[in-house]
């Protein structure tokens, strides 16, 4: 689950870290009283959507597509610049690199006092699946997207694997200052604020806190000018004041669906629908589809005890995709009984009228029951005994083999 910038600041602001003024704000009105409630002559215009690269994004009018302004994020100089930001941004389709082509439409924003200055660093606490442990990611090269780094000078990255027990040693904080050339006062506030910022990291169940840009001031302060959050969504039971942060306006409707339903799904780019009982089994099928030369449409796990009911909304949930001409059903029964999927199926089937090719694979518990079921319906719906031959087969029947 990610949160807005606002938002995370406002975590890191109750944590004592080093943030600036800002304040949200939904409307140009509001960002006008923000700016003079801030008295800070210069003010950033910051829009919030969950996702990286709002200032080298592209704003666009969502009803005829005409390009409004370049940057999701401006520097304003006078209340002027803040009302002709804040009208350009709010209520527009901002595109940028982590968006996709579709873009996000801003409805928040958040007005941030300006600061002196110095230079701009950048900085990640992630966790580190591989080692099991969290992992600080640093760099002197600050506003610039980390794959670029990463891409065009990888020196400038330093690394930092940290105890979760012990947290963020003095020295290792200190190593990591100097590694960025911090020395001084700089050094000291590096320090505190690292180590404060990897406690609201563990205490929060955090997945990623990212920063870009930590900048360092003229009077040698660090200040987090960014603040990227995301949360271990396993987690989340221990934190409803987070959950109250959710905002659905930003996240994929058939997902929220699919949620309140019991089911896990995630949305991809192929035309291949697909329904399957486990994530690992999930994640066979879609590999399968591949190899015969189709592109999935989501990720669906129905679970491991989902009845009529809960086969039916994953049908509705795969047909609103548009880019859906065929699905492809993999169940392996065990808990799950393969009838009570053959019901659901039948019954989802005739009740959304579908018409795109269907073919389902049932194996397991009471697999010959529920392959009767499907024979004896006169639904267009083609059996398999096989995932590969399901794979093949739906990939041919929508044209993928031509």
């Amino acid at each position: 689950m990610n949160i807005h910038e606002y938002q995370g600041k406002n975590l890191f602001r109750d944590a004592g870290l080093p943030v600036l003024a800002g304040v949200h704000c939904t409307s140009v009105e509001q960002a006008l009283s923000a700016y003079d409630k801030l008295n800070s002559k210069v003010v950033a215009v910051k829009s919030q959507i969950h996702a990286g690269g709002r200032g080298k994004g592209t704003l666009y009018n969502p009803v005829n597509g005409d390009e409004v302004m370049q940057g999701g994020v401006k520097i304003a100089f006078s209340r002027e610049d803040v009302e002709n930001y804040s009208t350009n941004i709010l209520g527009n389709n901002l595109v940028t690199k982590q968006t996709g082509a579709s873009g996000k439409i801003v409805n928040n924003l958040y007005i941030e006092s300006g600061c002196a200055i110095e230079h701009e660093y950048y900085l990640a606490i992630l966790v580190d699946r591989e080692e099991k442990m969290p992992l600080i990611m640093a760099s002197t090269e600050g506003g610039m997207d980390i794959e670029e780094v990463a891409e065009s000078n990888p020196e400038a990255i330093h690394k930092v694997h940290v105890d979760v027990n012990s947290g963020v040693t003095v020295e290792q904080a200190t190593n990591l200052a100097h590694s960025l050339g911090l020395e001084g006062n700089a050094s000291n506030s590096f320090v505190e604020m690292l180590q404060g910022l990897f406690t609201l990291f563990v205490e929060k169940d955090c997945s990623m806190v990212e920063i870009n840009p930590l900048v360092r001031t003229e009077d040698d302060t660090m200040i987090l000018l960014d603040a990227k959050v995301g949360f271990d969504e396993n987690a989340l039971f221990r934190h409803p004041d987070i959950v109250e942060l959710r905002d659905l306006s930003e996240e994929e409707s058939t997902e929220i669906r699919a949620k309140e339903a019991g089911l896990s799904y995630v949305k991809l780019d192929g035309n291949i629908g697909c329904l399957v009982n486990g994530a690992g089994l999930a994640m066979a099928t879609m590999d399968v589809i591949k190899l015969y030369g189709g592109e999935p449409a989501n990720f669906l796990d129905v679970g491991g005890g989902a009845n009529e009911e809960q086969v039916k909304t994953a049908f509705s949930i795969i047909l609103e995709d548009p880019n859906v001409k065929g699905i492809l059903v993999n169940i392996f029964g065990g808990i799950m009984r393969c009838d009570i999927i053959a019901r659901g199926v039948i019954s989802a089937t005739q009740a959304l009228g579908l018409e795109d090719p269907l073919v389902v694979r049932l194996v397991g518990t009471n697999y010959e029951e529920g392959r009767a079921i499907l024979a004896a319906s006169d639904l267009n719906i083609h059996t398999a005994e096989t995932l590969a031959e399901g794979a093949e087969k739906i990939v041919s029947l929508i044209g993928g083999d031509e």
